[in-house]
């Protein structure tokens, strides 16, 4: 705790000399003890890796076992494709996690920072990872802090900490105080330095008391390689689905086995046919659809602003219902603003400052003039709130490099932290103006008159009430209030000892980080669409709660807590009381965590998101973490599961709509495969129980699963969005795929391909005699019907009218060429001996043609009924 220490005591104890440094030698040796100032980072996984990691799947592994077992029984065409299959999945999924690993690896920053230390008594520039323990930091403005510091000398030294704790207006540093208790937070440790935080005004000295992993930020590192990695819900849902049609396989292979037993049948045709069977249940191609549908929702993301990191996080986004977000530069700017201005002329909005009202104008000027930041459109440099104070001025005209020369600088006190004031001389209008701005307190206690309609008057008691109620009411609004003041001396008395004192009291301004512009509009979407938005930050619990009424998070300040009373609650206190709370203030990195942890164990999907190092660990632990790509840290972004390349709030509203018409399409395709696969089973097991011939070879189900059956999928995958799908709350996180009657829908259509297929098998039975003729219409009716099949599944209620027969022009496009593909494998000699099957000719054509079609009509008609229930209800 270097905090509590002196600098002699730190100092001693590292044993530098402050004037000196430490020697070349000596840094050598604590480098090679201490190791690199760098972040420990987990090996990245090679391709190899990858690509075995996209096997780990209950479905892909029954299909191996399938394989094997085929290729023993001598199928090897079946055996060959179902390899093929597999392999083709596992591609998909390495390809799209290494170009997810690329995107993110292009928005690092490729340099590395520098950092000036004292070695061998002078001061040389050296990389970062090269600082060790003990070295001599110095320290200017725009230099971010290369290590954790104890300050041994600093002047008027400010840092902006808001990537480390969250607070977005700069801390002042003293490098003379020590702290006595070990609570101190780090933001109120103001005798420290942290790394990767940023110099923003005056100049310091320190010394390094902690590198790497032993720093603040390699502490949260550390937690981030601490937290697992879960499964998202549909991961969750698919191990399931494969687990319960893996043990669905075995089940039906037994009672084929029995069967074939109690018939007396060729016990190896008999396990030819449990292949059958079992292949019949598994949709081969279900994990490579969904990957591949991910894939391309991953694709339209990125043009929409968003990276995903890993494919399922898609998904995930779908389910969210607790949005806590990091207030600065998540929801705010990240930029200090001037919103409200007050003279003893009135309380207005910075809008209404008319320029052309001198005392207006003396406040505008001597904000401006009395400043040490520079300001453009282009860039700006200095303290955040000197920025604000410039382009407040900049808006109405006042350009703080044409004052500069206008009115010139003759003299200054600079600002520090015991006065809380800054004061400059300038030759203003033909005069010596001495402008002083800074606390209301402190500058009031140093003003005599006061400057009311170009009049000046004595500072009375009432007028400074009236000051007094002005500053409040700015912040009670949480705006940050500063003070103005000036007088006129003449040339022959410039003391600075007496510039402050004796001034007139002009106005105030008061700031604030505002929301983002877009935000309370995206905030207003959620809430309609049953998704909660928390706001987690480091800043004090009035600006959090100020800022989270405006944007319609919270109304009640009863909704607010703060970290000091979040420590006097348990981790199952919290979790009890998290529903009462919409605003967390002044929190740590532990208590984030703390608050994901609270939410989830309620059952909530969370979503975390942030851009700072302190976001990290709850962007980690959280269901998806979402960090920011421009402002965001290395550190936030290897946390994250999405990245927003634009910063913006409002992607993740469009994230999670995305997510939500994603994850109904992958549940259009599974239970469009599920349900082709139904007929396919009903269609084989009660021919067998029925003692008939087998209506369709191992290699019809094959080809049926893998190249009719996948087309189809693959274009209900990329169905346009449901417009309305952001009017819905929610799906929960334990809801069936099977809910709201889809399992049903499932079944009935199960049972009518089977049922079809059957009766198409046994019509070309009775009419030619010939297996191979029978196999071959009911090996079409299976197939087309499973293509007219997948138009009912675009909609569970609307007719495929209604939404547009050719608005998903794919599913078009993959019936046409389901058809005319069978239509090849049927009349091409070559493959029709590959296949096994007969030419049909155009009567059977017809026939097969009618039944094929029927799934959809009495769809559509149960359509009408279902519409007409709905509007009577």
């Amino acid at each position: 705790m270097w905090f509590k220490k002196s600098i002699e005591e730190t100092l001693q104890e590292l044993n530098v000399d402050p004037e000196k440094g430490l020697s070349s030698e000596e840094a050598k040796n604590r480098l090679e003890k201490y190791g690199e100032n760098k972040l420990a980072s987990k090996a990245k996984k090679t391709g190899i890796q990858i690509f075995f990691s996209q096997l780990k799947d209950p479905m892909i592994f029954i299909l191996l076992a399938a394989a094997i077992v085929s290729g023993i029984m001598g199928e090897l065409s079946d055996s060959v494709i179902i390899l093929l299959v597999i392999f083709i999945n596992a591609i998909v999924g390495t390809v799209q996690e290494s170009k997810a690993e690329k995107a993110l690896e292009a928005l690092k920053k490729l340099s590395t920072p520098k950092a000036i230390v004292k070695r061998d008594g002078s001061p040389k520039e050296i990389p970062s990872e090269e600082v060790v323990p003990g070295d001599i930091i110095i320290l200017d403005a725009g230099r971010y802090i290369p290590a954790d510091l104890r300050l041994i000398e600093t002047a008027n030294m400010k840092i902006e900490e808001s990537a480390l704790t969250g607070e977005s207006v700069p801390v002042d540093k003293d490098s003379r105080l020590t702290f006595e208790s070990s609570d101190t937070a780090l933001g109120d440790q103001r005798n420290m330095t942290f790394s990767s935080t940023l110099v923003t005004y005056g100049r310091g000295t320190g010394v390094a008391v902690a590198t790497g992993m032993n720093t603040e930020i390699g502490k949260i590192a550390k937690m981030l390689n601490e937290e697992g990695n879960e499964m998202t819900p549909l991961q969750k849902r698919l191990a399931e689905l494969g687990k319960i049609l893996g043990i669905g396989a075995l089940i039906i292979c037994g009672l084929m086995f029995l069967i074939s037993v109690i018939q007396k049948r060729d016990p190896f045709e008999m396990l030819l046919t449990a292949i059958s069977l079992a292949v019949a249940a598994i949709p081969e191609g279900l994990p490579a659809i969904v990957a591949i549908v991910l894939a391309m929702g991953v694709q339209r993301m990125i043009k929409e602003n968003a990276i995903i990191r890993k494919l399922p996080a898609v998904e995930t986004l779908g389910s969210v219902n607790i949005i806590c977000s990091d207030k600065t530069g998540t929801l705010t700017q990240n930029k200090m603003t001037v919103t409200k201005v007050f003279t003893l002329e009135g309380l207005k909005t910075i809008d209404q400052l008319d320029i052309n009202k001198s005392s207006d104008r003396l406040l505008i000027d001597n904000l401006v003039l009395c400043n040490d930041a520079t300001y453009s459109k282009d860039s700006n440099t200095g303290d955040p709130t000197e920025i604000a104070l410039l382009e407040a001025g900049a808006n109405v005209g006042t350009l703080k490099e044409e004052a500069d020369v206008t009115y010139k600088r003759i003299n200054e006190l600079p600002f520090d932290s015991d006065r809380k004031l800054m004061t400059t001389v300038n030759s203003y209008n033909k005069e010596n103006y001495v402008f002083t701005k800074g606390a209301i307190d402190n500058l009031l206690k140093i003003s005599t008159k006061a400057y009311i309609n170009g009049e000046i008057k004595d500072l009375t008691d009432d007028i400074k009430a009236q000051i007094m109620d002005a500053s409040n009411s700015m912040s009670d609004d949480a705006l940050r209030v500063l003070g103005a003041a000036y007088k006129i001396i003449p040339d022959n008395n410039i003391s600075l000892d007496s510039l402050e004192s004796d001034l007139i009291f002009i106005g105030l301004v008061g700031m604030i980080d505002p929301p983002r512009l877009e935000v309370k509009d995206s905030i207003a979407t959620c809430k309609k669409s049953g998704i909660k938005t928390i706001m987690i930050t480091g800043d004090h619990k009035n600006t959090a709660f100020a800022i989270a009424k405006e944007l319609g998070i919270s109304d009640d300040p009863n909704q607010a807590i703060s970290g000091a009373d979040l420590d006097k609650l348990s981790q199952e206190e919290l979790n009890a009381k998290i529903d009462n709370y919409r605003v967390f203030a002044r929190v740590s990195p532990e208590h984030k965590v703390n608050i994901v942890k609270a939410f989830k164990s309620k059952g909530n999907v969370v979503s975390m998101t942030g851009d700072g190092v302190n976001d990290a660990p709850s962007l980690k632990i959280a269901d998806i973490g979402v960090a920011m790509g421009v402002t965001g840290t290395d550190v936030a972004k290897g946390a994250s599961d999405m990245i927003l390349t634009d910063d913006n709030f409002s992607t993740i509203v469009s994230a999670i709509e995305e997510g939500r018409n994603i994850y109904n399409n992958i549940k259009k395709s599974i239970i469009f495969l599920l349900s082709c696969n139904l007929g396919e089973i009903i269609a084989l097991f009660i021919a067998i129980l029925l003692s008939w011939d087998t209506p369709l070879k191992p290699i019809h189900i094959l080809w049926v699963n893998l190249i009719t059956d996948t087309l189809p999928a693959l274009s209900l995958g990329v169905d346009p969005g449901d417009k309305n799908v952001m009017d819905n709350p929610p799906r929960d996180p334990k809801e069936s795929l099977f809910a709201g009657g889809t399992g049903v829908f499932l079944v009935l259509n199960g049972l009518l391909i089977g049922a079809l297929t059957l009766f198409a098998f046994k019509y070309g039975e009775a009419k030619y005699d010939t297996l191979q003729h029978a196999q071959t219409m009911a090996f079409v009716v299976l197939s087309v019907s499973q293509l007219f099949h997948s138009l009912n599944m675009r909609h569970p209620e609307k007719s495929i009218f209604q939404i547009g027969l050719f608005t998903n022009k794919y599913l078009i496009l993959s019936i046409i060429a389901g058809i005319f593909l069978q239509d090849i494998i049927i009349t091409v000699p070559f493959l029709a001996g590959v296949f096994d099957v007969y030419d049909l000719n155009m009567s059977d054509w017809l026939f097969v043609g009618i039944l094929s079609i029927i799934p959809l009509v009495l769809n559509e008609i149960a359509k009408i009924f279902i519409r007409m229930k709905k509007k009577s209800a």
